[in-house]
Order: C-alpha cells, then sequence, then structure tokens
C-alpha cells in the first residue's frame, strides 16, 4: 500500500506537540531552526533527539556541530517560531542567553544544551541524538502548540483549593 505523503502529513498534524528552536553556534553567528521533531529517549544518560530535514539551511550546520541547544518556547513567543521557520520579520529582534557557553533563546520556558552523540539519517530527515550537558526552566508559563498546523495554548483550568477534612 503507498502512502500519500499529503495524506500522511495531515494524519500526523492530529498530534499534538510542543515548539522548540534548535541553535547552533558557527564561528561568531547564531543559527537556528524552528522544530517540533523532538523528544525525550533516556534518562540515564539523559539523551534528547531533534528530527531536521535534509533540505534545511539548519540542518548542514546541525551536522558540522558537536552541540546545539534546544529552547522550548512559551506561549508568547508564536513570533520567534515564525521567524525560525523561515518567515523573515524585521520587526523581531532576537535575543539569546547563554547557559554553558552556548546561546539559546531568551524568555523560553526550558532550555537544553546537548552534545551530539549520534546522527541517523532516517528518509528525507536527520536524527540527532544529543546528551544533555545543561538544563533549566521556569516554573511558571505555558508552552507553545503546534497541533493541525496551527498554534495553539495549553488551557489550564485555575487550580483547585485543596482542602483537609
Amino acid at each position: 500500500m503507498s502512502v500519500d505523503s499529503y495524506q500522511f502529513r495531515n494524519t500526523l498534524g492530529r498530534f499534538g506537540t510542543g515548539v522548540t528552536v534548535v541553535t547552533v553556534q558557527q564561528g561568531e553567528e547564531v543559527r537556528g531552526i524552528t522544530v517540533n521533531a523532538f523528544m525525550s529517549v533516556s534518562l540515564e544518560p539523559p539523551l534528547v533527539l531533534v528530527s531536521i530535514d535534509k533540505n534545511a539551511n539548519s540542518h548542514a550546520l546541525l551536522a558540522e556541530s558537536e552541540r546545539y541547544g534546544v529552547s522550548i518556547l512559551s506561549e508568547h513567543q508564536e513570533a520567534m517560531s515564525n521567524l525560525f521557520a523561515g518567515r523573515p520579520d524585521e520587526s523581531i529582534e532576537v535575543h539569546y542567553e547563554y547557559k554553558d557557553g552556548f546561546p539559546l533563546i531568551h524568555g523560553a520556558l526550558a532550555h537544553l544544551v546537548c552534545k551530539t552523540v549520534e546522527a541517523h539519517e532516517a528518509g528525507d530527515h536527520t536524527l540527532y541524538i544529543g546528551q544533555v550537558e545543561h538544563l533549566s526552566y521556569q516554573d511558571d508559563g505555558r508552552p507553545l502548540l503546534y497541533f493541525g498546523g496551527r498554534y495553539g495554548r495549553l488551557e489550564v483550568p485555575a487550580r483547585e483549593p485543596i482542602l483537609d477534612g
């Protein structure tokens, strides 16, 4: 049975994900790409995976880099996601914060700095497995979500008070 790529994309688009920006340092320049194909792989050792399209401009940079950063975007960073997805907007100024000497998107919900330990070609993508060298997160804030080809927000009801008794 042949699977139509348009139907495949639409079907998998029903799987809601968070949105990240993967950054690499190239000399003095920071480059990044929006990625929603991100997942944890292992707790011991701490490993994560990002999947990058071989046709993406950042693919070659990631292939050459020994490290990469992952910024898990907050619900207020949709414009940042669009920018790194290749939709230029001159009104957006990117601010980086450096963790373990590596550039990450300022204001993101969480940050990871990873050392690439494996790369696997898989169809039209490469899977980069990274061992986490640094991580941090905010206790408050909500993630930017992606579902059905659109951005979304997490609707979280107010917490119910805990009653003793």
